[in-house]
């Protein structure tokens, strides 16, 4: 019986196997190029503060630059990619 439950549930991890690693090599990649954004729009928003006098549009384009740094939304979907990542294991292990 737990033979037969595994090969029902091959295709299912085969394809979730395949979902996490391209979702983790998108994670890497976006990091990275989103680290370079992140450095952009933290000048911006210091220079918005700095040199325009205005301080709420500035502290919204720090929010904005720490949303998108590596601490943000990258952050929440390498932990989705994990959690993906530990249901496939428990699959697996069945």
């Amino acid at each position: 019986m737990r033979i037969l439950l595994k090969i029902l549930l091959f295709p299912i991890t085969l394809v979730l196997s395949v979902i996490v690693l391209v979702c983790q090599f998108l994670c890497v990649f976006s990091t990275m190029l989103l680290s370079i954004l992140t450095l952009l729009l933290f000048v911006l928003a210091l220079a918005i503060m700095v040199l325009i006098g205005e301080v709420g549009e500035g502290l919204k384009a720090l929010l904005a630059a720490y949303l998108i740094s590596p601490y943000g939304v990258p952050m929440l979907a390498a932990w989705l990619i994990g959690a993906v990542e530990g249901i496939n294991e428990r699959l697996k292990a069945i």
